[in-house]
């Protein structure tokens, strides 16, 4: 059987891959089975945001794998602290909490915001609310998918935990109408990646932070996909401003290579936690946090956020000009675009398939938005190329439907 064979067979069907299968990778580059190369505009949803097989990342990992791994939290280990200090003054945050996955971190997060609230807010027992946006995603555990406001996320996973309030992305007016005097955090993302790279009105970030200090309540900001350089701004909150009270952050924290996920946040948030409240087998291990470390590093002393800054540009500039036809909008802040399909025309499905086909990998989301992200390490030529191919695909598709219609 073909591994497309075997995964179908023995995996369980919760995705729907495109059919390519991979092999290696290197930088901004993937091949697969029969050799044939791909520039990868995905980046593993920001996860491989320095790219494939970053040499300097695997060096590390290689080193520390070698010394120590994984000792338990049980105990102190040389790598765990100085992983911490660099988290902390790259966010201008005082304490960090280092987890696994992102969806790990967000529970976290929705731990530390409630104890605070009846600790420190003193709400009332088990009243503490949090208020979430329409179209979040914040992971798939049934506590995330709870307040999730897309219907295939939750279908028969219920029961839900209760103590969220839903508002609409970029609605201020309605943030302040929901929040009440249990009202103990809000859990954003400052960008909405899944729901197809969603930018909120310009002040949005900065005026929830004015609300949340004018009433008392936590700011979370979820960075996982938009963080470590992905806006072109360490953090999309730059932007605005609007540093948080917790911010969560994963993916690119891994380099590529390892799930790494932490919360940091002000003293008087993460200080709630005490001995046994909270914990992870595998947060914060050696290997972890050196990689972590790593990571940072790598996106500092190679200038990625710069390199987001200019080739994210450059990138919204061309898909700008592509708009009308098959193209309805572009959203994106970095390199972090949603090129949002009309339905009438293809699918964003059809359109990656057309992609793949070219030598371009992408994915769709919510049927309409092709999200295009490659790595921050991508080089100008390879990134003019994926665009030049997506070009090509929105002018086949325009040029099909003006054949049925004349037809």
């Amino acid at each position: 059987m073909t591994p497309i064979e075997l995964e179908n067979r023995y995996a369980a069907p919760n995705y729907q891959p495109l059919p390519v299968t991979l092999t290696g990778g290197t930088g901004a580059h993937l091949w697969d089975v029969d050799g044939r190369r791909y520039i990868d505009m995905m980046s593993a949803y920001s996860a491989a945001s320095h790219g494939h097989g970053h040499p300097r990342i695997l060096g590390v990992l290689a080193a520390q794998a070698s010394r120590l791994a994984v000792p338990s939290r049980a105990y102190y280990n040389d790598q765990l602290g100085p992983f911490l200090e660099a988290l902390c003054a790259r966010t201008g945050l005082d304490v960090a909490l280092p987890m696994n996955t992102g969806a790990e971190a967000v529970e976290t997060a929705i731990k530390a915001a409630r104890r605070w609230g009846y600790r420190v807010k003193q709400v009332a027992p088990d009243s503490a609310e949090i208020i979430v946006a329409n179209g979040n995603f914040h992971g798939r555990t049934t506590t995330i998918v709870g307040f999730s406001s897309e219907e295939d996320y939750r279908a028969d996973f219920g029961p839900f935990a209760p103590g969220f309030r839903s508002v609409a992305f970029g609605d201020l007016a309605a943030m302040e109408e929901a929040m009440t005097p249990a009202t103990v955090a809000v859990l954003v993302e400052p960008i909405q990646g899944e729901a197809g790279i969603v930018v909120p009105p310009p002040g949005w970030l900065a005026g929830v932070r004015r609300l949340c200090d004018a009433r008392g309540v936590l700011l979370i900001l979820d960075e996982v996909q938009s963080g470590l350089g992905r806006t072109g701004q360490w953090f999309a909150f730059e932007h605005e401003a609007a540093r948080p009270d917790g911010l969560i952050l994963g993916k690119a924290l891994g380099g590529g290579v390892l799930p790494v996920s932490a919360l940091v946040g002000r003293r008087q948030l993460m200080t709630v936690f005490t001995p046994g409240s909270h914990g992870s087998t595998f947060g914060g291990n050696a290997l972890a946090a050196a990689v972590g470390r790593e990571a940072l590093r790598v996106i500092e002393e190679e200038g990625l956020v710069e390199r987001s800054r200019e080739l994210g540009t450059h990138m919204l500039e061309r898909l700008h000009a592509l708009k009308g036809g098959a193209l309805k909008a572009v959203r994106g802040r970095g390199l972090w675009a949603g090129a949002e399909i009309d339905p009438s025309v293809a699918s964003a499905r059809e359109v990656c398939e057309r992609l793949l086909a070219r030598g371009v990998l992408s994915k769709d989301t919510h049927e309409t938005v092709v999200r295009l992200a490659p790595p921050l390490v991508i080089a100008r030529d390879d990134l003019d190329w994926a665009l030049d191919q997506f070009e090509a695909v929105v002018r086949e598709l325009e040029g099909a439907r003006r054949r049925s219609r004349a037809a």
